[in-house]
């Protein structure tokens, strides 16, 4: 019987060291062809997957001897996890590991759209040299607003603190006396107050009921026109042709996307817009981050596989 089934294009250390201790079949274009992927699933006890792959109750039901599911992220909105838990397969994942990499992008993103620095290197490798016209902001003393107080959105935090901005945050499942938001120096507030007041606003939470769509027209209004929208959360938590309206209304000055509603995206308004920073969903993909995530999915599915319970359980 096959152990271990890889549905996507997940390489590295730990993979090679699983291969080598169980019968591992990877296929990197199975996540494209779902009846494929409900054909092989019958004879394997571990999957693992990235974001591509849906692991729906479908999927999980045709896993017959299906032990554990690996989610190489830390996201699992791909992932069935109440139909898991109901089979009772094993989910895990990696709630922390790339959790600096999405920071530093994030600090990436923020200081490309205060400073323009993407217009000014296509500009500039186009034969142009107009300085005034890249005339950016400091982050200096900047109001930072953070949707979301997690491990990523802490983390953020701090290294705004570092340019000397002032963090401001929203998340209702924190409490205002909690160490991150003491250690922040953060205050917390009401979403509707946090869009008035930063400068920056970047979204750091997960994809549910209650944050799919969330940022649609009339919360994108609320913004300050001088402001700016980092997104390397879920695409999903943004309506994308109510963000172009606001764009070109100028009710915001800028956005940068790490995530798209679908994905890959279609072309829309946002790819011809100089004020918005497109990035093909890689704030987790360093060679750093990757390889803490994938050392711990594939130490956890190997425990699972030898009957020891694993270190990031999700059910």
């Amino acid at each position: 019987m096959p152990d271990v089934l890889i549905s996507e294009d997940l390489r590295g250390v730990a993979i090679d060291e699983l291969k080598s201790t169980f019968d591992v079949v990877h296929d990197a274009t199975l996540w494209q062809r779902p009846a494929a992927l409900l054909a092989m699933l019958g004879d394997f006890r571990a999957l693992i997957v990235r974001n591509q792959t849906r692991v729906t109750d479908e999927v999980i039901r045709a896993g017959k001897t299906l032990q554990v599911v690996a989610r190489a992220g830390v996201g699992l909105d791909n992932v069935d996890v109440e139909a898991a838990r109901t089979a009772q397969v094993t989910v895990v994942y990696a709630p922390e590991q790339n959790s600096l990499s999405v920071a530093e992008l994030t600090l990436g993103l923020m200081l490309s759209l205060a400073r323009k620095i993407h217009a000014a290197d296509v500009s500039t490798k186009s034969g142009g040299w107009e300085r005034q016209l890249y005339t950016g902001t400091e982050l200096f003393e900047k109001t930072l607003g953070l949707v979301g107080l997690g491990r990523i959105g802490f983390r953020v935090g701090l290294r705004a603190k570092a340019f000397g901005m002032h963090v401001i945050a929203h998340d209702e499942f924190i409490h205002c006396d909690s160490t991150g938001v003491s250690e922040l120096g953060a205050e917390l507030v009401p979403l509707d107050e946090l869009l008035k007041r930063a400068d920056f606003v970047s979204l750091h939470v997960p994809l549910t009921d209650q944050t799919r769509g969330l940022f649609d027209y009339s919360l994108l209004s609320c913004m300050q026109s001088t402001a700016f929208l980092i997104n390397t959360s879920r695409g999903e938590v943004i309506v994308e042709q109510d963000l172009v309206r606001a764009l070109q209304e100028s009710k915001l000055a800028g956005a940068a996307l790490d995530v798209r509603e679908v994905e890959p995206p279609i072309r829309s308004s946002l790819t011809t817009m100089a004020n918005v920073i497109l990035t093909p969903h890689v704030a987790a993909f360093t060679v750093e981050g990757q390889r803490r995530v994938l050392a711990s999915v594939c130490a956890d599915v190997a425990a699972v596989l030898r009957g020891e319970p694993p270190k990031y359980p999700a059910c």
